[in-house]
């Protein structure tokens, strides 16, 4: 634990702000998961950082919630829950347009953002279960390699390789402090010598102990940003500054790196927002050699679930989320999302391809959603 918090620092770290660590209030431990060597490390970390960590008898995780339902929401999201993944879970799913297939460490994130993609997709209260069984889901990655339907079949895509991403149901920075998870796996594919990546997007910033890591170009990390005037949207996270000079860093130890726009939203003045937020990432990215740089476009949207349980979470929220100016889009999953409608998703398309070709022409558009 002590290489991931206590690294010697040169002048350029201690000049730079401390990284934004999450600490949970309470670990629950449940008994299957200290049967694993990576569920009693995550024990350990989380003990000799100070907090409780409560081993159950059994793997029902007993919450013990508060009865007030904002109480309850704020006790859950200060709770971390080291659990075994089953097989459900262990089972990868394809995830286009941003990868072949999603690997998952974990369900549930830190952050507090008022946009939540996982608002409404996860079942119970908001805990961030983290899971011990490792070994089990790397096992689970060789038999897809070349059978993924996203870079393994694109011709523009190709030398990525087969594509595993990390941060779809979780932010795996924000948590690796904790579980060593995204270190583990950032490893395990830089010691994989097949045509692979590995991708993670976060809106946290402490990736010290990943530059150390010999990751040998097989993992892209992507900044998830958004211009600073909706930082009230994006509550717990790192800073967007703090972000950018975090995928900097990244960028110049070799790693490939990626900005996700998203949600882009298309509220007032959003013009003049997201044009100083693509200058802010022209110039902090400015000093990378060689930089291989995506981008990623994606529009805020939401479901009429995500909306209930949303403002049940945040009832202070101004986010917009009525349906003037949306129509309707239906997943390929059957379910039903309130997206920006035509007009005004072709006047934010037209928009950022023309400032990302002029303020960061080495930059990939990967997609545009």
């Amino acid at each position: 634990m002590s290489s991931i918090l206590s690294a010697p620092a040169d002048d350029a770290q201690r000049d730079r702000p401390a990284p934004r660590l999450w600490l949970p209030r309470r670990v629950l431990a449940t008994r299957s998961a200290l049967q694993w060597e990576h569920g009693r490390a995550i024990a350990e970390r989380a003990a000799a950082l100070g907090v409780e960590v409560r081993e159950l008898p059994n793997d029902r995780l007993a919450l013990d919630l508060s009865t007030d339902e904002r109480r309850a929401y704020v006790e859950a999201k200060q709770t971390l829950a080291i659990v075994v993944a089953p097989p459900s879970r262990r089972r990868l799913q394809p995830i286009a347009p941003s990868a072949d297939w999603r690997v998952d460490l974990a369900e549930g994130c830190p952050a507090h953002c008022s946009y939540c993609y996982l608002a409404g997709s996860l079942k119970g209260p908001p805990i961030t279960r983290v899971y011990a069984n490792l070994p089990e889901i790397l096992a689970e990655l060789p038999g897809h390699l070349g059978n993924g339907t996203v870079t393994s079949r694109s011709t523009s895509r190709a030398a990525e390789g087969t594509t595993f991403e990390a941060s779809c149901y979780t932010d795996p920075l924000a948590l690796d402090h904790l579980t060593g998870s995204l270190s583990a796996l950032i490893t395990h594919f830089g010691e994989w010598d097949v045509a692979t990546q590995l991708r993670f997007t976060s809106k946290f910033d402490a990736v010290e102990p990943l530059l150390r890591l010999a990751h040998r170009g097989r993992t892209r990390m992507r900044a998830s940003i958004n211009p600073a005037r909706f930082a009230r949207f994006e509550g717990g996270t790192s800073s967007v500054a703090s972000r950018l000079a975090a995928l900097a860093r990244m960028g110049e130890t070799g790693y490939p790196i990626g900005l996700t726009i998203a949600p882009i939203i298309a509220a007032e003045g959003w013009e003049a927002a997201y044009a100083e937020l693509i200058d802010a990432a022209s110039a902090a990215l400015k000093g990378v050699r060689d930089i291989d740089l995506t981008i990623e476009l994606i529009t805020h949207r939401f479901s009429p679930t995500s909306r209930v349980v949303l403002q049940r979470w945040y009832p202070g929220s101004d986010l917009e989320m009525g349906t003037e100016k949306r129509t309707e889009k239906r997943t390929k999953f059957g379910t039903v999302k309130q997206v920006y409608d035509t007009a005004t998703m072709r006047s934010l398309r037209t928009f950022f391809e023309a400032e990302i070709a002029q303020q960061l022409p080495a930059a990939r558009i990967l997609y545009w959603t």
